[in-house]
Formats: structure tokens, C-alpha cells, sequence
């Protein structure tokens, strides 16, 4: 290796640095260059891949170890006193004695800290030990190589089912399309596939790909670690600049699927790859409960130094009242005696030193190994484990478990979060026509069935032409193709297992078409064929459900299978017995159709017409020996060839996947999706290929997507866009234009109303379109879009300006109604939290409409609610409607008639008043307003406005938020919270990892902050308060002394007892009560959710309580000093002799204490609390046998085998004890009995019989459930502002009502008017 002066070492440094700081990154191909020297390599100043995650070197572990321990206040508070006792003026006892604690408290973190990092080091070491191939330009080859030996500029092969080993931009791959398909579950969690495709252009596809002839110049952006963001392009030798971006990136930790191999050269690597810069480390919160504890251990400083002021004060009070000097006041080696002001001055320190136990330093360690305890509970619960998907509890923040305890405010997300992400096609218009699917309905009325032993099987069966209609009837098709377990938990749960794809469970993929609809396409396809080459609209609209999205169309092979569950586990029963069961069934189905006429519900998402359809039931045996009710369709036999089973669709979203299923439904099927074209199966069973022009992403600005494909039946260049009704209809020629024409404006007009009853109905509604590109305008359009792509800054702004110019003048085509259905307990959830004290708030993306529904059918809204619907057009009508609303709300609750009740107030504001409502000016007001309601809707938020409502109710309230997605939206909403949770849904695992926990339902929640949350914090604030006790009482009994012993700083216990005292004796009992006690039981917390109140607020641990403490603590101590004195008053007994009764006494009254706090008994506690007696008793006989000169001049050798010969040592104790905790004992008995406290008397329920026991929860429940105020008590305000309404919604809402009437309360006119949406 060759010599380099220090000075050249410092300038590349620097030239290092400003070349990674630099915007933009100019790199070149290694090849040129290898075998050269280091310093002539042209990409050396770039991070290489080799990744380190430790902390710790082996040499530098202990200082670097210390220094960060050090940041601890209270360690250098202990070990400022062991080095304060080493100057013989102010030293209390032995040096080397009071170095003990806190070494054992370094040493344990310290213990902890390697073991930890020792493991990311075994990690880091196998992840830079993995194979890899490289290319080298000696052997004309790739070879194999390890991920550390790549480097930025490096061509990397990788194969199928391999891991990414760093950030490549692809430029080639063995597909002839230029695909390549990627998984990202490492990064974000999504198991569907994604495709990145080779930059245009750069190199000719051929199957073997020549490294050695790239020239060209890539100019990146520096690394971020924005995922879904990427800005580049290349430059080659003619100077030609080809954009790139996030399309053409292999993200280190994908996963290659479906593609035999791809090459990539080398972009980022190591520590700059976005996946290594999105890893941040574990997730540190402050609690609550830790942030008061500071605060407390602040006053306990100000209470030591209080006392030993009194010490020093009184020492020099003692010196001066001596008439002489006494032989026992030793001069320094000078033969100097100390004035008195100085010996005082040296005894304030000496009593810091003696009394120093007063500061807890074993509480943070106890603290943590209590908080490990509760999540190991937590995550090992039986009932927050979910067997779908296999996954539990996930505790991502360690220090935060006792704010589950203390939520006041929960903001939810509504899609995958309150309702299951499982998109089902229901409804659509196309060209104003409305088509209900009612068949549909029934099928997922069935899927609503109770679970049974029996099974419904769904399929399609093919049938005569004639019979052009769907039927309940017998299952005569291939049991192999179409036995499916029909009971819903078969569904989700086996289904799911067997899949690999993404969205594709029964209930999302098996659609049955509208018999209406499928005649109209059967006729417009006829039509077409005889038109000459024009497309019928109806045709359109299902090609741009099949065209229009990024859904990734992938065989059903063995690369990317995992483990499957044989779908015939499904049991067989006796045939009679299935029989009735059958019977049962069917019988349960005409039930639920026949109580849908008679009362209609918010959440039934089928029409009452659909009940009136005359339906079959027939039940045959098939093979397996069991009776099965198929509903079968029927399809024309021209259709195609069975419509490709063993194709998988891969989507990135459910919507999309949806809609492609509905295509597909109508024969439709997406064949082949390449980045150049598409081929989608029409029902002829003709193959149409679509040359893929380009492709508009989805953004969340646009709210929509379009794909701009070469029709090849008309040779015409189409635009389909699907994306929001909003975002859409502005853009038509419809009534928002100015001369739209006659049939286009009625269609978007009954587009509009069909869109406004989906949304009562809470389907989510999209609007599908088409726009005709002529080739001039197109060529004009491809110049600005290349331009666009090949720009590095404003990247993001050009692509959505080009994208934004071509997306108008769109025709519409016609709208669609998905249903995302509630999760499973999700309304019984919210009305826990409800009665538990905790106002829930839902904010998400959805229309006011949908929303609404959604609210009332997850008990979000109730009947008898006030709903005040908030939508402002400007800020003058929004400050007036704030206005007029807090005034009646207020007069409302300062009315004397009202003082028992509260008004059931809910609130529906739109995105754009939320904006005008946050504003400074504005946002006292509206807070005002949101804290007097009793639930909040937020719609058509985006996910800075959730993080900002979330911000402000925290700061302005000073309340404890928790906020619950489940998607990449919801992070800065999770982030802004005290305590975020992430569902582990369908959209990926982005907020899970940005969350505290992560539980798989919503359903959890109820378990996670009621029982959990509640034990948490009950323990931990006990304990902690009990900790506190502990060290004050036991700090006590040296001070008392004092006042006997002329304020010498001397002690009458043993300094090695001492230690053991608080580290061994009373270190385990808290940790142990802080870990498994419980104060009522988590069938009572669940029954009772008003029990979760008590930890609201100031909860368990806040003044009052700590102070009660420590008053207690020092009545106690006095006792036990005082007996013991008194009991010994003129005798000729020893300093240690008199000091062991008082340190019996007060190990008994301080474990005693404890016991009276423990509500739960179990082995283990009797185990540790009859354990620490043992050990104190077998340690101080052992100690006091062999330690003859361990503390001269006075020693312990022998003293308590004398005192427990003595019976007067038994007395003290006993009669110490008593004394000493009766009043603690006589408190908990009156309070029990005259004022029991709302948990006292539920662990008093806890011991009745179970009958009893539930028949006095339910009378608790509506005794303590308040009276609820009824709509007419509340009268409306007037309104502010003609132009902006604000709707009052009436308590009697009927479904009815949703779906055809809004009744509502407008304010302009102070009456009921009703619209009808036709």
C-alpha cells in the first residue's frame, strides 16, 4: 500500500465531504478502473455497503459506556457522593462502602448495554457477510462477492427470491418487456408485487447484458430517505439526458420476484441507502408518570438538603453549648481543632453523604425491569394475539406502557383502521344508468352469517343461454376448482393463509354481476362490432376498470408460494345432521332478508328490492359427504376461456383490486401488464393489446390517476382517469362548465345524485372518465413530459403540472360504490371508550357522507346526538358559526335545569373549515367548541391536517392523545400523538413502524388501554410512591439519631447492612408488586370501562398522594425509632445493639406496608415477600458471625444471635410494627367501608358468584351511564351566513333516510326541510 503524507489524507477528507454534501451526485462505472489505487477510484468519497450498527468498540466500550450513563442526572448526583466521602473532613463512613450502589448500577447498565450491542454486532456481521455477484472486468464476469465489497459504481446482479443488497438503478433485466418485479415487505411490510422497469433507452435488451459498454454519466440527487421518491437522470456520451425516478430504483432489502435476473448499477450503498437512513433506532417517549417522578425527586434534593441544614445547624449549636472540648474531638494532623462554623460547614456534606438513600437510586432501574415485565404480559395475551394473520401485541417504545392508562383523546383513521380494508365491488353507474348488483348483497348477506358447522360454497357454473339470470342451486362444477369453505371464518382466515396475493380473500374477488348490465354489455358489444370501429361507452367504462391502475399480473407459480393450508380441512359432518344445519341456515338467511324489510339499518348495503327476488334453496351431498348451498352464476357461452384461473392479480391498494375483480366479473380480464402495453381479455375472448403511452400516478394533490394508452381497435390515443367525485367532476364538461352538452350534463348530473346515495349508503365512490388525445396535441405534450422527467429540482412540480395540463375536458364514463365493512367488535369498541371517559375522534379522507354513515354505524354518532355539520365556504362564515354554536352550547350548560346532564353533541367538519377552524384566530373557538362534544368527525382531511388537529388538541387542552392508523397516511398523525398505534393492516406496516404499539385489530384497543393500560399505570404509580416511602422512613431512622448523637454524622446501623438494606432486603417486593399485582380483575375492567377514569387526569401518582407518603413515612420512622429508644432508655446497651431492632422493625413495617398496598396474592408474592425476610435474617446472622474488625472501633460481630436471645427484641419489633401501621391499616378499613372509591366496589363484585356478578355489572353500567339529553332540549342557533349551512341531524335517522332523504335542521329557515336525492 502506498505512503500518503497526512496533509493529502486531510485534503481528501474535505473534498470527501463536499462531494457527499453536494445536491447533486455525479457517478460514473468502476470498470475503467479496477485494480487502480483507491485515491484514483472516482467514486471513493461514497459511503461503501458495509454497515455498522454498534455503538460500541471493544477498546473504547467503558469510557464510551460511561460517558453515556453519565447523562443521567442521578449517576452523577451518586457518584459526585462516593467521591465527596473520599475527603476525610466530610467522609460518613467507609470510601471504598459507598462506592458499592453505584457501581452495581453502572455495572448492570453496562452488562445490558454490551449484550445489546454484541448482538447488533452478529447481526451486522451476517448481513455484510451475504453472497452477492459483482461484475469484474478482469474475468469478464459476474462473481461472487459479499455485500461489503460493493461500491457505488459497481454493476450487481441479482437473481430471483434475492435480496437487493443496495440501492440500483436498473438497466436490464431477463424479462424482453424491461419488467422487473419487486417485493418491499422488508421495507414497508406490503406483500403485493411492484414493478420497476429499466431506464428508456440506455441499453438495448438482449439476453445478455455487457457492463463493460456502459458510458454514460448518472446524476443522482444526495440520499433521503423518502421511499417513494427519486430524482436522476443519465447522461450519455451524446449528451442526451434520459430522466429517471422511484420507477426504476431497486431499493436495498426488496426482494426480486418473478424475474429471473436483473443488473443494476450502483446508485447509493451502506449507511446512504434510503432503507438504512429510514432506520432511526428504537423510539424514545417520556411519560407522563416520568416526567412528575423528576419533578418529585426534585422536592426530595430540596427535602435533603433541608434536613441536613438542620444537621449542620444543629451541629454547630451542639459544638457551642459544650463547655469544653470533649477527647472525642480528635485534631487534625496540624493539632488545628476546627471553629465550629467550619465543622458545621464540613457536616452539611457529611450529612448529604449519610442521608443520600433519600434519593432513590435503584428506583430507575427498578422502573425499567418493571416496564419489561408489563410488555412481556402485554404482548403474551392470549386475547390481542390474532391467529389470522399470526401477530400480536408489538411494544416498539419500552418506556411509555403507563400512558395506556391515561388517555383522554383517541384520533382514528377510518379505512383498514375502523373498517377492514377489504374493498368489495357493490354498485356503479355508467352513463347515468344505476345498477344495484342486488344478487350481490345476498351473496355477502350469506358471508354475514354466524359461523356453523355447515359450509357455503359460492361459484359461477356455466348454463344455457336462455337462462340468463343468477340462482341459488346445486354445486355441479369440479369440487377441486370450487371447493371454498364458506363460513366467514374460513374466508379470512385459511383463505388468506393459502394466498400469497395481497386483497384477494372470497369476499374481495368473487363478484356476481348485474343481470341488467351484463345484457347491456352483451348488446353494446354486438353494437360495436357492427359500428365500425366506435366504442360503446359501457365497454369504455370497464376497460378503464381493467386498464386504469397499477395492478401487477403474475402466474400462480411455485417462486414466491409459502405455506399453504389444505382447503380440505374443512369437517365433515353426518348427513342428517348437516341436513339440519342446512336448513337452519337458509332459514337464517330468509330471516335476515325478511327483517331488512321490516327495519332498516344503517349498515345494510344491499337495496330492499334485492329481498323480492324469488330465490331457490336446493342442498345436495357432494364427495366429501357433507350438504353445501351453492350460489351459482350464469355466464353466455361465448365468454371467455375460464376467464384465466391461474392468474393473480397483484395490487398496490384494495381499491384497485376491486375493480379489476369487477372487470374481470364482466369478462373483462386484466392478461398482461408490461411497462409498454396491457392486454386485457374482452368478453369475446378476443385479446386487445393497448399500447401503454404513459402513466399519471396517483398523487394525493390530484386525488386521481390516469393511464394514456394507443386503443388498437381505433388507433386513437385515450386518456382513462379514475379518481375522486371532487376531483373529477371540475374537470368535465358538465354543469361546472360553461356549454356542456345536452346528454354528457344529464349524465353527470345523475352520476352526481347516484355518487351522493353511495355515500349515504358509506360506499367509497370513484369516477371513472375517458378523453380522446389527438397525436398533435399528444407529441406537444410528450416533449414538455420528457423535459419534466429529466429534471432533477422541482422534479415532483413539473411531473404533476404536466399530468394536471392533460387531465381536462374528460368525458365521463360513469362511478362505482365499494364497500369497506366495519371490523369485527369495532362499535362495542367505541362505546367503551366512550363510557371510560376517552373522547374519540375519527379523521380521514372520506366524503362527508360516507363518513357520517360510517359514524353511526360504528356508534361513533348515536340517534339521539345533536349533529352539527360544519362545512364554510370562507372565515367570516366559519368564525360566525363557531360563534353562534359555542353560545347555544354554553347557554346550555349554564342553564340550572341541565346540571345532571350532558348534551350529546357531535361535530362533522369538512378539510377546508377544519383549515379556517385551526387558524390561529380562530383555533381557541373551535377547541372550545370540540371538547364539548361528545365525538368529532373530521372528513376530507389529508395527513398534515390530522397531525395538526392532533398538535392542538394536545397543547391547548394539555391533554393525553392516542392516535390509530393503519396506513402511510397516518404516520405524521401517530408521530404527533403521546401514544400512536398501528394496525398491522393491508396498506403495509408504515405505521406500525412508526408507532408506539402495533396491535392486528381495532378491537384490541379495548383490552390494550382498559385492562392494560389501567395495570400499567396502577402498578407503576404505586410503585413508585411506595419506593419513596420506602427511602424516606428508612433515611429517617439516621436522621432521629442525630438529635442524640450532637448532629456527628453517626450511624447506629451497619454501613454494609445499610447497603444491603435498600439493595437486596426491599429491592425485589415493588418490582414484584410493580410487575403482577392487580387491582381488579380484566373481566371487571372490561365490564366496567368507567374504571379506566380513575387514571385520567392526575391518576394514581400526583401530589396529594406522594406527599401522604412521606408524611406517612416519617410518622412511621419516628415510631420505630422512638420505641426502640424508649424501650432502651437507660440502659448500657451498645450503638449496633440498639440499631438491629430498629432495622428489623423497619424491614417489617416496610414489607408489611407493601402487603396492605398488594390487592392480588399469588405464590410468587408470597414467595418473595417471605424470601426477603429469610435473606435479611440469614445475611445479618452470617455478616454478624465473621465480621470480628469489618468496622472498628465498633463492630456487629455476634449482636443479632444476641438479640434474639433476648425476648424484649421480639417486643419491640412486634409492638414497632403494629403501632407503626396502624393508621395506614385503620384508613384503608374506613375508607373501604364507609367511602368505598369505585374500584374498591368493583373488587368487591369480583368475589360474588358469576351470575350475581354480571346481573350488578349491567345495573352499574346503566345506574352510572348518566342521562343523555334529548334532541328537542337543545335548540338550534341561527345562522351566521346564508350561503353555508350548518346541519343539525335529528335524533329519529332512519336508514331510509340515509339512503333516500337527509332530513336535516338548516339553520337559515329554523325548520326541518327535507331533500330528496333522486
Amino acid at each position: 500500500m502506498t505512503w500518503r503524507s497526512p496533509l493529502a489524507l486531510v485534503r481528501d477528507a474535505l473534498h470527501g465531504q463536499r462531494a457527499r454534501e453536494r445536491d447533486l451526485r455525479t457517478l460514473v462505472s468502476n470498470l475503467p478502473f479496477e485494480g487502480l489505487d483507491k485515491g484514483k477510484q472516482p467514486n471513493r468519497f461514497f459511503s461503501s455497503n458495509a454497515i455498522k450498527t454498534t455503538k460500541y468498540t471493544l477498546l473504547l466500550f467503558i469510557p464510551m459506556n460511561l460517558y453515556e450513563q453519565f447523562h443521567r442526572l442521578a449517576n452523577i448526583y451518586f457518584v459526585g457522593l462516593a467521591i465527596l466521602n473520599f475527603i476525610p473532613v466530610v467522609n460518613a463512613f467507609q470510601p471504598e462502602v459507598a462506592l458499592i450502589p453505584i457501581c452495581v448500577i453502572l455495572a448492570l447498565t453496562a452488562l445490558k448495554d454490551a449484550w445489546e450491542d454484541f448482538r447488533r454486532y452478529q447481526s451486522d456481521r451476517k448481513l455484510n457477510n451475504t453472497p452477492c455477484f459483482i461484475y469484474s472486468r478482469r474475468e469478464k464476469q459476474f462473481v461472487d462477492r459479499r455485500w461489503k465489497d460493493v461500491r457505488v459504481g459497481d454493476f450487481v446482479r441479482v437473481v430471483c427470491n434475492e435480496i437487493v443488497p443496495a440501492d440500483l438503478l436498473l438497466v436490464h433485466t431477463s424479462d424482453r418487456n424491461g419488467a422487473c418485479h419487486i417485493e418491499t415487505s422488508n421495507l414497508d411490510g406490503e406483500t403485493n408485487l411492484k414493478q420497476r422497469i429499466v431506464v428508456s433507452g440506455l441499453c438495448k435488451t438482449s439476453p445478455e447484458f455487457d457492463p463493460e459498454s456502459f458510458n454514460s454519466t448518472v446524476v443522482c440527487e444526495k440520499p433521503n430517505n423518502n421511499l417513494n421518491h427519486f430524482k436522476c437522470y443519465v447522461e450519455k456520451p451524446d449528451k442526451e439526458k434520459v430522466g429517471a425516478g422511484i420507477e426504476s430504483l431497486l431499493l436495498r432489502g426488496c426482494t426480486v420476484r418473478n424475474t429471473e435476473d436483473a443488473v443494476g448499477f450502483v446508485v447509493y450503498a451502506g449507511h446512504e441507502t434510503k432503507s438504512m437512513l429510514n432506520i432511526n433506532g428504537s423510539r424514545y417517549k417520556r411519560s407522563k408518570l416520568e416526567r412528575k417522578l423528576n419533578i418529585d425527586v426534585f422536592f426530595c434534593v430540596i427535602l435533603l438538603f433541608t434536613m441536613c441544614l438542620v444537621g449542620a445547624v444543629g451541629h454547630f449549636l451542639w459544638l457551642q453549648a459544650l463547655p469544653s472540648v470533649p477527647p472525642y474531638l480528635l485534631p487534625d494532623s496540624t493539632g488545628h481543632l476546627n471553629s465550629p462554623s467550619l465543622s458545621s460547614f464540613y457536616m452539611f456534606f457529611t450529612m448529604i453523604i449519610l442521608l443520600q438513600v433519600l434519593i432513590p437510586i435503584a428506583l430507575y432501574v427498578s422502573i425499567e425491569l418493571v416496564k419489561i415485565g408489563q410488555i412481556f404480559f402485554i404482548t403474551n395475551d392470549v386475547d390481542l394475539y390474532d391467529e389470522e394473520t399470526d401477530s400480536r401485541v408489538q411494544c416498539r417504545a419500552l418506556n411509555i406502557t403507563e400512558d395506556l392508562g391515561q388517555i383522554e383523546y383517541i384520533f382514528s383513521d377510518k379505512t383498514g383502521t375502523l373498517t377492514e380494508n377489504k374493498m368489495v365491488f357493490r354498485r356503479c353507474s355508467v352513463m347515468g344508468a344505476e345498477y344495484p348488483h342486488k344478487e350481490n348483497a345476498i351473496r355477502l348477506a350469506v358471508l354475514d352469517e354466524p359461523e356453523s358447522d355447515d359450509d357455503v360454497i359460492f361459484n359461477k357454473e356455466s348454463r344455457p343461454k336462455t337462462q340468463a339470470k343468477w340462482y341459488v342451486g346445486d354445486n355441479e362444477t369440479n369440487p377441486k376448482d370450487t371447493k371454498r369453505c364458506g363460513s366467514r371464518r374460513w374466508s379470512k382466515g385459511a383463505e388468506n393463509a393459502q394466498s400469497n396475493v395481497a386483497f384477494s380473500s372470497p369476499l374481495e374477488t368473487e363478484v356476481i354481476p348485474d343481470e341488467k348490465l351484463l345484457e347491456r354489455i352483451s348488446g353494446a358489444e354486438s353494437s360495436t362490432r357492427g359500428s365500425g370501429g366506435k366504442i360503446d361507452p359501457y365497454l369504455d367504462f370497464f376497460l378503464a376498470l381493467a386498464i386504469c391502475n397499477t395492478v401487477v399480473v403474475s402466474m400462480e407459480t411455485v417462486q414466491r408460494r409459502r405455506v399453504s393450508v389444505s382447503p380440505g380441512s374443512c369437517q365433515k359432518n353426518n348427513p342428517l345432521e348437516s341436513l339440519s344445519n342446512m336448513m337452519k341456515k337458509a332459514g337464517s338467511l330468509c330471516n335476515i332478508l325478511t327483517s331488512c324489510q321490516r327495519e332498516p339499518r344503517r349498515n345494510r348495503t344491499f337495496s330492499e328490492e334485492s329481498v323480492k327476488e324469488s330465490v331457490k334453496m336446493e342442498t345436495t351431498a357432494n364427495t366429501d359427504g357433507f350438504h353445501t348451498c351453492s350460489l351459482n352464476a350464469l355466464s353466455r357461452p361465448d365468454g371467455p376461456a375460464a376467464a384465466s384461473h391461474d392468474v393473480c392479480f397483484e395490487a398496490e391498494s384494495p381499491d384497485e383490486a376491486a375493480l379489476v375483480y369487477a372487470a374481470k366479473a364482466y369478462g373483462f380480464t386484466l392478461v398482461a401488464r408490461t411497462p409498454d402495453s396491457v392486454i386485457v381479455r374482452v368478453p369475446s375472448g378476443e385479446d386487445l393489446v393497448f399500447e401503454v403511452l404513459d402513466t399519471l400516478t396517483f398523487d394525493s394533490n390530484r386525488k386521481r390517476m390516469s393511464v394514456l394508452v394507443r386503443h388498437p381497435v381505433t388507433k386513437e390515443c385515450v386518456l382513462y382517469t379514475k379518481g375522486a367525485d371532487y376531483a373529477i367532476m371540475e374537470l368535465l364538461g358538465t354543469p361546472y362548465a360553461e356549454h356542456p352538452s345536452g346528454n354528457q350534463k344529464n349524465v353527470a348530473a345523475d352520476t352526481q345524485n347516484h355518487l351522493d346515495c353511495y355515500a349515504k349508503d358509506g360506499l367509497r365512490t370513484l369516477c371513472i372518465t375517458k378523453k380522446v388525445v389527438s397525436d398533435q396535441v399528444y407529441k406537444s405534450w410528450l416533449l414538455d413530459r420528457k423535459r419534466a422527467l429529466a429534471a432533477i429540482d422541482s422534479r415532483e412540480e413539473l411531473i404533476m403540472a404536466t399530468a394536471v395540463q392533460l387531465e381536462t375536458d374528460l368525458t365521463l364514463l360513469g362511478a362505482t360504490g365499494i364497500e369497506d365493512r366495519l371490523q369485527e367488535s369495532v362499535p362495542d369498541t367505541i362505546v367503551a371508550l366512550r363510557e371510560a371517559g376517552i373522547q374519540v375522534w375519527v379523521l380521514t379522507g372520506d366524503k362527508p357522507e360516507t363518513a357520517v354513515n360510517i359514524g353511526y354505524a360504528c356508534r361513533l354518532l348515536e340517534e339521539e346526538d345533536l349533529v352539527i355539520n360544519m362545512s364554510c365556504r370562507n372565515k367570516l362564515s366559519c368564525t360566525s358559526i363557531l360563534d353562534c354554536t359555542l353560545e347555544e352550547v354554553r347557554s346550555y350548560s349554564e342553564d340550572p335545569r341541565n346540571v345532571d346532564t350532558t348534551p350529546n353533541i357531535s361535530l362533522v367538519i369538512d378539510g377546508n373549515t377544519l383549515d379556517m377552524a385551526v387558524s390561529p384566530d380562530l383555533q381557541d373557538r373551535f377547541v372550545d367548541l370540540a371538547k364539548r362534544c361528545r365525538s368529532v368527525l373530521c372528513c376530507r382531511v389529508n395527513p398534515l391536517q390530522k397531525s395538526r388537529v392532533v398538535k392542538l388538541m394536545r397543547e391547548k387542552l394539555k391533554v393525553m392523545a392516542l392516535a390509530v392508523g393503519d396506513g402511510a397516511n397516518d404516520v405524521n398523525m401517530i408521530q404527533a400523538a403521546d401514544v400512536g398505534i398501528g394496525i398491522s393492516g393491508q396498506e403495509g406496516m408504515q405505521a406500525v413502524m412508526a408507532s408506539d404499539f402495533a396491535i392486528s385489530h381495532f378491537k384490541h384497543l379495548k383490552k390494550l388501554l382498559l385492562v392494560h393500560g389501567h395495570w400499567c399505570h396502577t402498578r407503576l404509580a404505586k410503585m413508585i410512591i411506595y419506593f419513596f416511602y420506602k427511602n424516606v422512613a428508612y433515611v429517617n431512622l439516621l436522621f432521629w439519631y442525630q438529635f442524640f448523637c450532637g448532629f456527628t454524622g453517626t450511624a447506629m446501623i451497619d454501613y454494609w447492612l445499610m447497603i444491603f438494606f435498600n439493595l437486596f432486603f426491599t429491592s425485589v417486593p415493588p418490582i414484584m408488586f410493580g410487575v403482577m399485582d392487580k387491582d381488579v380483575s380484566a373481566d371487571m375492567l372490561l365490564g366496567i370501562p368507567e374504571l379506566y377514569r380513575t387514571g385520567q387526569g392526575a391518576g394514581e401518582y400526583n401530589f396529594l398522594t406522594f406527599w401522604l407518603s412521606v408524611l406517612d413515612a416519617f410518622y412511621q420512622s419516628l415510631v420505630c425509632f422512638f420505641i426502640p429508644y424508649l424501650a432502651y432508655q437507660g440502659s448500657d446497651v451498645d450503638i449496633f445493639t440498639f440499631g438491629t431492632p430498629l432495622n428489623t422493625s423497619a424491614l417489617f413495617t416496610i414489607l408489611l406496608h407493601l402487603s396492605i398496598e398488594i390487592k392480588s396474592w399469588t405464590v410468587v408474592h408470597w414467595i418473595i415477600m417471605l424470601g426477603s425476610v429469610t435473606l435479611y435474617f440469614v445475611v445479618t446472622l452470617a455478616y454478624s458471625a465473621i465480621c470480628v474488625t469489618c468496622n472498628p472501633p465498633s463492630n456487629p460481630y455476634w449482636i443479632l444471635q444476641s438479640q434474639m436471645a433476648d425476648p424484649m427484641f421480639y417486643l419491640i419489633c412486634t409492638l414497632s410494627t403494629v403501632v407503626a401501621l396502624l393508621p395506614r391499616y385503620t384508613f384503608h378499613v374506613l375508607r373501604n367501608s364507609v367511602a368505598p372509591s369505585p374500584l374498591i366496589q368493583a373488587r368487591q363484585l369480583d368475589r360474588l358468584e358469576p351470575s350475581t356478578r354480571e346481573q350488578c355489572m349491567k345495573e352499574w353500567r346503566s345506574f352510572r351511564g348518566g342521562g343523555k339529553v334529548k334532541r328537542s332540549q337543545l335548540s338550534p342557533p341561527p345562522s351566521p351566513m346564508p350561503e353555508t349551512p350548518a346541519d343539525f341531524y335529528p335524533e329519529s335517522l332512519t336508514t331510509g333516510s340515509i339512503m333516500g332523504d337527509d332530513f336535516s335542521l338548516n339553520v337559515i329557515t329554523d325548520s326541518y326541510q327535507r331533500r330528496v336525492y333522486t
